[in-house]
């Protein structure tokens, strides 16, 4: 049966790139693998053809004897015994794993072994919000897999150095077979680095890395809250066969507090005030992150209105202009009056109704309100 095409079995142009070839082959690759196709002898066929054509096009030189004397060049040049010619069967690893080593994680790495970055950690710190506002200088335990100091990360003892592993010989990997697959996979024995410990370290029995807690100051920018996080670069756990070490990711809560709320970059709190001082007016001492202020009170001041302190609020962590202080009053009733003041606040009282809802606005609109909404229910 005479061979198709090569250009004809990837369904490329006889100009195609090395990366076209690539990414056609792969496709057949996928939809044909016997893996995928049980039973199934003509695409198992395909399969064979389309490596085939792989194998010529992907290599410059076979190509160019292809390109020029086809398939009959090819036969020629094999048979004499010279060149590069195509052998049906050489392993398939090789081929398959220069298309598709980036999705295994294999390929060919040139004998080196693997390295490990150390894992990122992350610290919860807890803070005032005088702290969150205008920033800290925070001592933390953080404990955490850290280099060992008597080997020095080897995890051999004094004295001594790891070997080359024979499983792999020192690539950190090795080769399974799966049917028509050589996968690259991390050596079972050596667990990816390439060398074997005979002497392991007393201290880290073998392994490198040694569990310890490490008192780091982590500085706290003035404006941050809950949930911002500050990073200490290389302050995680320590890397493995030389790799470099993770981050710790400190990650900020604000503590409650007891006079003021936060809300982005203002502040807000409620401020009692007594019943003369909110009627005839007068002022209050407010407290405020930077000490206490006077607030006017103007005259006839109703309980729920809000006062705007500017910039007394909080500086945003990321810059712009600084948040403002809402004060809500707060009118307080009097409690635990003496009988003399009840009989006051009584004549008090009737003297205001005398004059029919003169000094009380809100209590005469609700009023006026309830009876329009009863007399529509009526109707």
């Amino acid at each position: 049966m005479a061979k198709r095409d090569y250009y004809t079995v990837l369904d490329v142009a006889r100009d195609a790139s090395e990366a076209d070839i690539k990414k056609a082959y792969r496709r057949l690759a996928m939809k044909l693998h016997p893996d995928r196709n049980p039973d199934d002898k003509a695409a198992e066929e395909q399969f064979k053809e389309a490596k085939e054509a792989y194998e010529v096009l992907s290599d410059s030189a076979k190509r160019a004897v292809y390109d020029q004397h086809g398939h009959e060049g090819l036969e020629a040049q094999r048979g004499a015994g010279g060149g590069p010619g195509f052998n049906p069967g050489e392993a398939f690893g090789d081929i398959f794993g220069d298309v598709f080593g980036d999705i295994f994680g294999g390929g060919r790495r040139g004998g080196r072994s693997q390295v490990f970055r150390g894992a990122d950690l992350r610290y919860e710190l807890e803070l005032d919000l005088n702290q969150a506002v205008f920033g800290a200088a925070i001592e933390i335990d953080v404990p955490k897999l850290s280099e060992c100091e008597t080997c020095h990360g080897s995890g051999a003892a004094k004295g001594s150095n790891p070997i080359q592993c024979e499983t792999c010989h020192g690539s950190g990997q090795v080769r399974v077979s799966q049917g028509f697959f050589q996968l690259q996979q991390t050596c079972p024995r050596c667990r990816g680095s390439g060398k074997i410990v005979k002497n392991p370290c007393d201290t880290c029995l073998g392994q490198g890395r040694v569990r310890r807690t490490k008192r780091l100051s982590v500085k706290v920018p003035p404006g941050v809250d809950n949930g911002d996080r500050i990073r200490l670069s290389g302050e995680g756990e320590a890397g493995r066969n030389g790799g470099p070490p993770g981050d710790l990711y400190v990650e900020v809560h604000v503590r409650p507090h007891e006079i003021f709320e936060r809300e982005g970059e203002n502040l807000s709190c409620e401020v009692p005030v007594s019943f003369a001082t909110a009627t005839l007016g007068g002022a209050v001492v407010v407290p405020t992150l930077d000490g206490q202020v006077s607030l006017k009170i103007p005259a006839e001041t109703q309980s729920g209105r809000v006062f705007r302190l500017r910039d007394k609020g909080v500086k945003p962590v990321r810059g712009g202009a600084r948040g403002d202080l809402f004060c809500k009053v707060m009118v307080e009733t009097p409690v635990k009056l003496t009988g003399e003041q009840k009989e006051l606040l009584r004549k008090f009282e009737a003297s205001l109704k005398a004059q029919e809802g003169r000094h009380t606005p809100r209590e005469e609109g609700f009023f006026e309100g309830v009876k329009r909404f009863l007399s529509r229910a009526e109707s």
